[in-house]
């Protein structure tokens, strides 16, 4: 790979960090909410989002939900309660393990499938979250970012399920930048990303590729327009790497769409 290169445009931080401050705030006027609720992980998108919306709106009026299963690791656990009390926002951890047990007796001709399990977590968190933003006249603050909006990597009417998306248009590498410009710990943001559905996956294992590379890719096909062979020779990748992850955001774009409405008009 060319190291001489620079495939994505330095990231001016305190413009970006700006344009969302201020997306926040008109947010919650247009809506006429009240606070905002973030689901706490411990990880660096969850972090990020935490520390800008706490920057910009009263610490009183977010609420920060911890949702841990039994394959949420203690680590996650303290650094997501250490982002709350370093912010000063209020915060409960909600196990949600007890939820979850029915869901097998429901269909016990299905079977135990790994990315259902794991779905039904990301779902069972989104109902919580808009339980207390409903019963709070609060919005729902997403967590997810560029990268993974691109490919689908977060569970449709899950971690998908949200009012507003801070940092949607940051690729992965840029939110770790923002990171060490808003003074996260180094720890959460050294860490390896992980969406704690089932034990031990991370997500750059799941993807089959680094953040990195797959952030690179997806600036030359969606932001250049390039074509598969003039990523692979820039970035002296295999094509099929590149039709892979080209693929993938193709499959994953109703994802990022309301429902398909037969048109009888």
């Amino acid at each position: 790979m060319h190291e001489d290169k620079r495939v994505i445009p330095e990231l001016d931080e305190q413009k970006s960090v700006e344009i969302i401050y201020n997306f926040i705030k008109s947010k919650l006027e247009e809506s006429k909410s009240e606070g905002l609720v973030i689901g706490l992980s411990g990880g660096i998108d969850s972090s990020v989002v935490a520390y800008l919306c706490a920057n910009v709106v009263e610490i009183d009026k977010i609420l920060g939900i911890i949702l841990p299963s039994e394959t949420t690791s203690s680590e996650d656990i303290e650094d997501a309660v250490a982002v709350a009390e370093n912010l000063g926002i209020k915060y409960k951890i909600l196990h949600i393990d007890e939820l979850i047990k029915p869901f097998p007796q429901l269909c016990p001709e299905c079977s135990n499938s790994e990315l259902a399990n794991g779905n039904l977590k990301a779902r069972i968190r989104m109902m919580i979250l808009y339980y207390h933003s409903n019963s709070m006249n609060r919005l729902v603050a997403g967590t997810g970012n560029r990268t993974e909006l691109l490919i689908g990597y977060f569970t449709k009417y899950g971690d998908g399920g949200v009012d507003i998306l801070p940092i949607g248009d940051l690729y992965k590498t840029d939110v770790k930048k923002i990171a060490n410009y808003l003074g996260i710990p180094k720890n959460i943001i050294e860490k390896a990303p992980t969406a704690g559905l089932w034990a031990g996956q991370t997500d750059e294992e799941e993807l089959g590729i680094k953040y990195e590379l797959l952030d690179k890719i997806l600036y030359l096909m969606m932001d250049e327009k390039l074509s598969t062979e003039e990523i692979a020779q820039i970035l002296e990748i295999p094509q099929d790497e590149v039709l892979r992850i080209k693929n993938r955001v193709k499959i994953s774009k109703h994802k990022l769409s309301s429902p398909s409405i037969a048109e009888i008009r």
